[in-house]
């Protein structure tokens, strides 16, 4: 076989392996888009063109007096916004430590963050809970919090550590010379540079809240304590419940301040990403 019809043939499966991945993904969104315009509650009578597209369930997560739906989307911008802002400022501190400082058990400590990324979370599920209820965070979004910054810390050390290895110690140097410490270096050097590999963190750590159902499942109970993917599990989890066209609405409508996020950090976030992964 000639290299130039090879190459042909190679493009070819390229592309079709791309549209097959676009069909698998585009399809269940679309539903869902069509769906949340749907008249009606019911999954089995929607189709994917509506007849009579309509945006009353839209209108219903916002006025109607029985939908939470607010509160749950309070709550997770809570969640996410301090968990966002919290797992940037405590992952480039022990990065910041593990790069630059020299101290006994840093590899040990290194190696344990590996160990810690290879368990799944839901192998210290229970542990969580004892801890939370031992120190009386049950059923508050500050618990909720806590489990996020810590669990989270492993693979983002990992990452943003990588990252400040490429940045020459010689900047630290020059900056001691000048009589800046280590916490004006962290400050006016490390952290500009490292806007990159952060706002990665960032929407990572913005977007898990969001996606996340199990953790809030198991540490919140009160309705006007739970998170959207908690709250919006009872529209359909009852057996009498068939609330899909609502559903698929508020589902949609998470996607709103994770691309608002994107589309603010969208300029850091191919640098940081290439990075992370060639560098971390």
């Amino acid at each position: 076989m000639q290299p130039k019809t090879k190459s042909k043939i190679e493009v070819a499966f390229i592309y079709l392996f791309l549209l097959v991945m676009f069909i698998l993904i585009a399809y269940p969104l679309l539903w869902t888009i069509m769906m949340s315009i749907n008249p009606g509650t019911n999954m089995l009578v929607t189709k994917m063109i509506p007849e009579n597209p309509t945006l009353e369930h839209y209108a219903w997560l916002f006025t109607d007096p029985s939908s939470d739906y607010v509160i749950w989307y309070k709550n997770s911008l809570i969640v996410a916004f301090v968990n966002a802002i919290g797992s940037v400022i405590l992952t480039s501190l022990i990065a910041y430590a593990f790069s630059r400082y020299k101290f006994v058990g840093k590899k040990y400590g290194l190696y344990m963050f590996l160990l810690l990324q290879m368990f799944p979370a839901l192998m210290g599920m229970v542990a969580l809970y004892i801890l939370l209820s031992t120190i009386g965070l049950i059923d508050s979004l500050a618990g909720l919090i806590l489990i996020y910054l810590g669990g989270q810390i492993p693979f983002n050390a990992w990452l943003v550590k990588g990252y400040f290895d490429t940045i020459p110690k010689e900047l630290d140097e020059a900056a001691k010379i000048d009589g800046a410490g280590h916490l004006k270096i962290f400050w006016t050097i490390m952290l500009p540079l490292a806007k990159p590999i952060l706002a990665v963190v960032a929407l990572f750590n913005f977007m898990a809240p969001f996606m996340d159902f199990l953790l809030p499942r198991i540490v919140l109970t009160s309705p006007e304590k739970y998170t959207l993917a908690l709250g919006l599990f009872n529209f359909i989890n009852d057996q009498f419940s068939n609330n899909f066209t609502r559903f698929s609405a508020g589902a949609i409508l998470i996607a709103v301040p994770i691309a608002l996020v994107f589309l603010l950090l969208q300029r850091y976030l191919i640098s940081g990403l290439t990075s992370g992964a060639t560098k971390g």
